[in-house]
């Protein structure tokens, strides 16, 4: 399976924000047809044509595939809400910081109520994860 969502990570692109909310929906309730995610989604709700024609879009570009009942389709995602995260991730540090996490880093700490408390516990993350990498 990983290899599947890194081969996404790949040719995978940016959703528009109605996409990225559609998609939101699915991942939270696994497969639904275009009138379950309506349902899930705020109020004014939007028209039933307008989800329609975004969740098509949605398949043609791989991120949902959908099972039939007759004329009726079911809609599940094809790209894991985790595999989106690290390519939207991915795609904000190269476009925003030079693809460095120190950058990142830098401007959290200057941006942002980072405190000491935190960057030690960003510390102790990376520490945890190479000494489980060493363990392996």
């Amino acid at each position: 399976m990983k290899l599947k969502n890194k081969l996404y990570i790949c040719t995978m692109e940016q959703l528009t924000k109605k996409e990225e909310e559609i998609m939101q929906v699915l991942w939270h309730l696994k497969k639904g047809f275009v009138k379950d995610v309506i349902a899930q989604m705020p109020e004014p709700k939007p028209p039933y044509n307008t989800i329609s024609s975004v969740v098509r879009i949605l398949e043609k570009k791989g991120f949902i595939g959908h099972k039939a009942y007759g004329k009726t389709h079911e809609y599940f995602p094809v790209i894991s809400k985790l595999a989106y995260k690290k390519y939207s991730l991915t795609s904000i540090i190269k476009n925003y910081f030079e693809g460095s996490y120190k950058n990142v880093v830098s401007f959290l700490v200057s941006e942002t109520d980072l405190s000491k408390d935190d960057v030690n516990e960003m510390i102790k993350l990376i520490d945890d994860k190479d000494t489980s990498n060493e363990n392996r």
